[in-house]
């Protein structure tokens, strides 16, 4: 493996003495304060420019919107897991990348900020990304969040983490690097999310996204900020896959008019479509977690974050026939039984899908 990069020390440190007053009203909560408020700042790692990776120049203005994001999203590339582990590599994935989402995409840049690589380097993605955070009070519109690009940085991590887990190095550089952003940009610590809390996509791979209630515990650890607590998600379900929660799911889907979807706890052919159908009326758009043309999954009617708040009412489901009929499958399989009593919120389904 290559030398890994070093990190840029410089000890950025704001006063002891507003750190103690926050400290005492308790600003230094997980997830509810800067890391900034607790006078703990976190260093900028290594980070290469584009310049730096020969980057072509944006086919259009990019766009710097007057804000800071609101969520920090971790991806994966959806390519081969490579034994490469040089820099000379992490530049050629940057070029690629960038080519495949301007050629082919006809996007205007990479779609994401940044990229970090199985050798534990990171670059810049999209043009002017590592000066806006720099300036900490503004932010570059990206496209790897769809519905949510102007509230998002996007990290993307080169390779496939469906199956295996991600190297040492790449875990051990993706660190500093989120807890820089967090910390300039003052995200709360629950914001640090996964690709398919937004859209209905495998991305960033079932491994890599069981580990970010690690990363957000790496990061608070880093920012000096007590663990943020276990988030309530939505789970992803994709064509194959058996039990109760796609019997539920389809069960909800029937309520919603889709009467030709079996209750079989199978998700076959015309549950899939059901749920195809359901995201063309809405509007939401069909996405694959790949960064590179290498990745050639077709994630057409999956169900994740952005399908079930549509077919998951919030009435009370008792004698309310298909709708009673999912939360019942949900509590046989386990599900938390205090959030089936009265009108059903989003998180009383998230919940009973866990």
């Amino acid at each position: 493996m290559a030398a890994q990069p070093d990190f840029d020390r410089r000890v950025l440190l704001r006063g002891g003495l507003a750190a103690s007053a926050a400290g005492a009203i308790g600003l230094s909560t997980a997830g509810t304060a800067n890391a900034a408020q607790t006078g703990a700042r976190a260093a900028q790692p290594r980070i290469y420019s584009t310049a730096q990776w020969g980057a072509r120049s944006p086919s259009s203005p990019i766009v710097v919107l007057d804000h800071r994001p609101t969520y920090i999203v971790i991806h994966h590339t959806a390519d081969a897991n490579s034994r490469d582990y040089s820099l000379a590599h992490a530049k050629k994935i940057c070029r690629a990348i960038q080519r495949y989402h301007m050629d082919h995409n006809g996007w205007s840049d990479s779609g994401q900020q940044f990229t970090n690589t199985r050798g534990g380097y990171r670059l810049e993605g999209r043009h002017r990304s590592l000066s806006a955070v720099r300036d900490g009070g503004r932010h570059v519109q990206g496209a790897n969040v769809g519905g949510y690009n102007s509230k998002v940085i996007g990290i993307e991590n080169e390779g496939i983490y469906s199956k295996v887990n991600v190297p040492k190095a790449l875990w051990n550089s993706l660190v500093p690097l989120v807890a820089w952003i967090a910390d300039q940009y003052g995200t709360r610590m629950k914001n640090i999310r996964g690709h398919r809390d937004f859209n209905s996509t495998e991305c960033p791979g079932d491994v890599l996204y069981k580990r970010l209630k690690e990363l957000r515990e790496d990061v608070s650890r880093e920012l000096g900020l007590a663990p943020p607590p276990e988030l309530l998600t939505w789970p992803l379900l994709r064509p194959g896959a058996i039990g109760p929660q796609v019997r539920a799911a389809q069960h909800l889907l029937r309520a919603k008019g889709f009467s030709a979807v079996p209750v079989d706890g199978f998700f076959g052919t015309a549950t899939k479509q059901a749920v195809a159908t359901l995201a063309d009326a809405h509007g939401i758009e069909r996405h694959t977690c790949s960064a590179t043309h290498h990745s050639l999954v077709d994630e057409t009617g999956y169900l994740g974050s952005d399908i079930w708040p549509l077919i998951t009412p919030t009435a009370q489901a008792s004698g309310n026939g298909d709708v009673a009929d999912a939360v019942s499958t949900l509590l046989s399989a386990g599900g938390d039984k205090a959030a089936s009593t009265g009108a059903l919120a989003p998180s009383d389904w998230q919940r009973l899908l866990a």
